[in-house]
């Protein structure tokens, strides 16, 4: 069973009027949705709500929904925020079976980025998805996608196909293996080259007229040499 607990209220006031009235009481109004059941307002203390989003294993995971001596479990889909405060305002629940085959985005992590010799040489990452969405059963769906670097070359492009996942995850994209991300060379490793190219081309051209240019004594000796044959002539 899912590790988070959320003691729900069943909100009578629905509406913006309803949602204000359940914050101004120190709970976070939400909606409790999916199934073959009509949608139910419902809200949560604000304190306990909290405490179970900072875990990080609220959002995207299965958690248990309680009301009173009933229990379901639930996937909590979305949470809005106050962008001031950072304060939850709204969060949405989705009623599902823990054997459920469900979708649901989960976020892209990478690692061993010290152990990569493509950045030590100016590589930079360039992350086109953050997250990627999955089929997976709602009891089984894992925290994050992992992408190890080490290994990896400056010029790579990073493919679903490279990561290894869980057993019963599959992406939702299947008709491509799609880009996660790729490894570029940086603006300023790219201009670093270009000067030092310019470098050696100029030190390159410089050698080469050196040495078809005569040293100006090895001249002088020869005109020297010339002008000493006609004297004794």
């Amino acid at each position: 069973m899912a590790e988070i607990i959320l003691n729900v209220d069943v909100r009578d006031g629905v509406g913006t009027g309803g949602a204000r009235a359940a914050r101004r009481a120190g709970m976070v109004p939400g909606i409790l949705y999916g199934g073959d059941k009509a949608p139910v307002a419902i809200s949560v203390n604000e304190k306990d709500f909290r405490k179970s989003l900072y875990t990080g294993k609220l959002l995207g995971h299965l958690v248990t929904l309680k009301y009173g001596n009933e229990t379901q479990p639930v996937i909590a889909r979305d949470v809005q925020f106050d962008p001031v405060s950072d304060r939850p305002l709204h969060f949405d629940l989705m009623r599902v079976d823990e054997k459920q085959t469900i979708k649901i985005e989960v976020p892209v992590h990478f690692i061993n980025e010290d152990q990569c010799k493509a950045f030590r040489q100016g590589g930079s990452l360039e992350i086109v998805r953050h997250s990627v969405e999955i089929s997976v059963r709602a009891d089984h769906i894992p925290e994050d996608l992992i992408v190890d670097l080490a290994g990896h070359k400056l010029g790579d492009t990073i493919r679903f196909s490279d990561i290894k996942v869980p057993k019963g995850v599959e992406p939702t994209i299947t008709d491509r293996d799609f880009v996660i991300a790729s490894i570029k060379s940086s603006s300023a490793a790219k201009a670093a080259d270009e000067i030092e190219e310019a470098i050696a081309e100029e030190q390159a051209a410089a050698a080469e007229a050196a040495a078809d240019e005569v040293p100006a004594t090895e001249q002088s000796s020869e005109d020297d040499a010339a002008e000493g044959e006609k004297t004794e002539g």
